[in-house]
């Protein structure tokens, strides 16, 4: 069997009073606001006209407390998936307004289109994508034999490479101008073996507007 979409959802809110970049550094949690940010994306997925076939997670804790919610909210376990974790990084653990002002940590922006930081970007499309089709491909059918629609609560950087890659972009890009907010859902369909996106959604706008979206890779 197939499934019929693929939803990509990035957790909520990381509790990180020191401002860091936390990338894969663990202990890393939900705030208070973020768990709300979860429920709000699990809420919105429940309340669709869908049924669904699975839920994967990748293995950090703030995806894994995101994750919770959904698999309350659609009855299903959250299975572990490591290919669509946060990519490594250079800065991790550190704060990066002062990382920038040390020389010894300069060599690490040389190049960023690759980027130099971290995971070359095509690498965290490759993974990400791979694991899209391995879901997509090994869905088991529901009770009535029928199709049902995936759910992957992710990170901010793979989901907006994943747009990318299937969009035809070029993969490097300003951090900033990314269209991945905390617990926003990216929807895919595939086509003639293809990903295409077919929906973006912020179920958590109304209550993120004091968020901290810091450390994130």
């Amino acid at each position: 069997m197939v499934a019929r979409q693929i939803h990509l959802v990035r957790h909520g809110e990381v509790h990180n009073p020191d401002r860091v970049l936390y990338g894969r550094l663990p202990g890393y949690r939900l705030s208070e606001l973020g768990q709300q940010m979860a429920a709000a994306a699990a809420a919105d997925l429940a309340g669709r006209d869908i049924r669904y076939s699975a839920l994967y997670a990748s293995p950090l804790q703030r995806t894994q407390e995101s994750a919770a919610p959904v698999a309350a909210a659609l009855n299903l376990p959250v299975q572990l998936e490591p290919r669509i974790i946060e990519p490594s990084n250079h800065f991790e653990g550190k704060n990066m307004r002062e990382a920038l002002k040390q020389p010894s940590n300069w060599p690490a922006l040389i190049n960023p289109m690759r980027p130099s930081w971290g995971e070359p970007y095509r690498s965290i499309a490759a993974r990400m994508i791979a694991a899209m089709n391995d879901a997509w491909e090994t869905a088991a059918p529901l009770a009535d034999g029928t199709d049902g629609d995936i759910v992957m609560v992710s990170h901010q950087l793979p989901i907006w490479t994943t747009h990318n890659a299937l969009a035809g972009n070029r993969l490097w890009h300003d951090p900033r101008q990314r269209r991945c907010a905390l617990s926003s859902i990216t929807s895919f369909s595939r086509f003639g073996g293809t990903f295409v996106e077919t929906g973006y959604t912020e179920p958590a706008a109304s209550i993120s507007a004091h968020a901290v979206d810091l450390g994130a890779v």
